[in-house]
């Protein structure tokens, strides 16, 4: 009986959202229009959250429950904030990332936090605070409860390990992790979740071997390891390995801290 009586109203429901929906796709410019419309997505900001009215807010982003938004952040589209996350001082974070639950990025200082797309920031990581400039690039995964030392340069698809304490540069593509954060080898788990071919992978383990467990001990210091590298055709035609080879590169500039210190660890 129920069911006789609900058919009518879900046929009035149903015409009236077509009738609805054709009003909109007739009085709208274009297509396109109708797409963004359809594609905005919308800001949710729990009650208990502190967004000052200064900071900017990408579509989709969601900030939970008792979390802190200064009024110079900016936060890209669909990125979300866990409860208990703050993001302070002059501080960008790109699309999609995720600060998990206690994080802290930024500070209310002199300077530049610049954290780029689909990052995840660690449970009660300490981002960019007491520092003056830091970068973080896209891709990027923190564990737990790690401090990033102003000025470091934290690569794509690079790992850090929980509790660690970086005060140099992470090259791309590579994990660390330490009370001083070392390089542990290549960040392999995360190379294949973000769709990295078996061919690309076995050729960044043979060039972080040529750089960092060189058979020669003769070969001499890190940039001539990296020129042998340039040379070496194999494994020079794969765009991963140049930008690897030019990531480390970078991190020896006399504007830069350098990279974490090598440990051998098989795993790489």
């Amino acid at each position: 009986m129920a069911s006789l009586l609900l058919k009518p109203f879900n046929s009035s429901l149903r015409l009236l959202t077509l009738q609805r929906l054709t009003r909109s796709l007739t009085n709208a410019p274009d297509e396109k229009k109708c797409e963004d419309l359809l594609d905005k997505k919308p800001i949710f900001i729990h009650p208990t959250a502190v967004v000052h009215p200064g900071a900017i807010l990408g579509q989709g982003v969601s900030i939970g429950p008792f979390c802190t938004v200064g009024s110079y952040a900016k936060v890209g589209n669909a990125c979300q904030l866990y409860p208990g996350s703050h993001i302070f001082g002059d501080t960008e974070l790109g699309d999609n990332c995720t600060v998990l639950t206690g994080a802290i990025v930024g500070e209310d200082l002199p300077g530049r936090t610049t954290i780029g797309c689909n990052n995840i920031i660690g449970h009660h990581a300490v981002i960019g605070v007491k520092c003056q400039d830091m970068k973080y690039k896209d891709y990027t995964h923190t564990a737990g409860a790690i401090v990033v030392h102003q000025f470091c340069h934290i690569g794509s698809f690079s790992f850090i390990g929980g509790g660690s304490v970086v005060s140099q540069d992470v090259p791309r593509y590579m994990m660390v992790s330490g009370e001083r954060a070392e390089l542990r080898g290549l960040n392999l788990e995360g190379l294949r979740r973000c769709g990295f071919s078996a061919e690309e992978i076995k050729s960044m383990r043979k060039a972080y071997q040529k750089i960092f467990i060189p058979k020669d001990a003769k070969l001499g210091g890190i940039e001539d390891r990296l020129k042998e590298l340039e040379h070496n055709e194999e494994l020079s035609s794969f765009p991963v390995i140049r930008s690897m080879v030019q990531s480390i590169r970078d991190s020896f500039d006399e504007t830069r801290r350098g990279i974490c210190k090598f440990r051998h660890w098989s795993g790489s």
